[in-house]
């Protein structure tokens, strides 16, 4: 049977909306004093996590460049978050081989990094990152340290660049006073919109998390990133997170269902058809 063709890719949702979320202290703090103020408090955004989003890299994905759909959003590179980051994925590079590689030849005699706005980046190489294989190698197209990862059985999240494993989950901090002047870090998780990639976001041709293209994931997003989730908070706060996800998905012919509309993504395809025939 044929696969349904996906939505037009420019139909794109509004970035703000009504959401469902959830609060919970870490699960550590409390187990080790129930009667004391937790230090650490998670907000989730459950609408988000509870959607059927999935990258559909190599499935449809036009590119955030129209000039560039090959490398999907690989085409700016990756920034670094700190240099344990740049470190894991120099110790990667190490194990790549031209049959894994494509830009082999490139990032050994030309190197693999560059400086932006001061920042170490990953290099752009034809319109897309150094580590992007494109259309007609002969492992196929898509990231050589992705490759690497699967061909040595470990996540991708342990050899690649931090903000291409989190993508497109975003974590974020703040610290919140209470009434009675204590205080708690508040670690929140949610979508990695377009405002993610700062103010050039917003000129990005395309983008999946927003449009309907990208929600035709066949598990829940808390499950299909259940490893890049347990990275982000934790075990013990991923398994919290899960049950809290669980109480608004049922089971239902093989579907999950939604409880509350409030939970359905505003990019679910039912939700954007049925705006489209208000």
């Amino acid at each position: 049977m044929p696969a349904a063709p996906l939505p037009d890719p420019v139909d794109e949702t509004p970035l703000d909306g009504p959401r469902l979320w959830v609060e919970f202290p870490e699960p550590a703090d409390v187990a080790d004093d129930p009667d004391a103020a937790p230090g650490t408090v998670y907000r989730c955004d459950l609408t988000w996590l509870t959607s059927d989003y999935t990258c559909i890299f190599g499935a449809g994905c036009p590119g955030i460049h129209a000039d560039a759909p090959d490398v999907g959003c690989c085409a700016l590179g990756a920034h670094f978050t700190e240099p344990a980051d740049s470190d894991r994925v120099a110790a990667a590079v190490q194990r790549l081989t031209p049959a894994t590689w494509q830009y082999h030849a490139t990032g050994r005699a030309e190197g693999w990094t560059e400086v932006e706005d001061g920042d170490l980046k990953t290099r752009v190489v034809d319109g897309g990152c150094v580590f992007a294989n494109r259309s007609g190698f002969a492992a196929g197209a898509g990231c050589a340290l992705h490759l690497l990862a699967l061909t040595e059985g470990v996540e991708p999240l342990t050899l690649k660049p931090d903000v291409c494993w989190q993508l497109p989950l975003k974590r974020s901090y703040r610290t919140v006073t209470r009434g009675d002047g204590t205080e708690y870090l508040e670690v929140t998780i949610t979508e990695y919109d377009r405002r993610g990639w700062g103010e050039g976001g917003h000129d990005l041709d395309w983008y999946c998390t927003s449009n309907p293209a990208a929600h035709v994931g066949t598990r829940p997003l808390f499950r299909s990133a259940e490893a890049e989730l347990r990275e982000l908070v934790g075990d013990g706060a991923y398994e919290e997170l899960a049950r809290h996800c669980e109480a608004l998905v049922g089971r239902a012919g093989g579907a999950h269902r939604r409880l509350l509309p409030l939970t359905v993504h505003p990019a679910d395809p039912a939700r954007a058809r049925a705006r489209r025939t208000r």
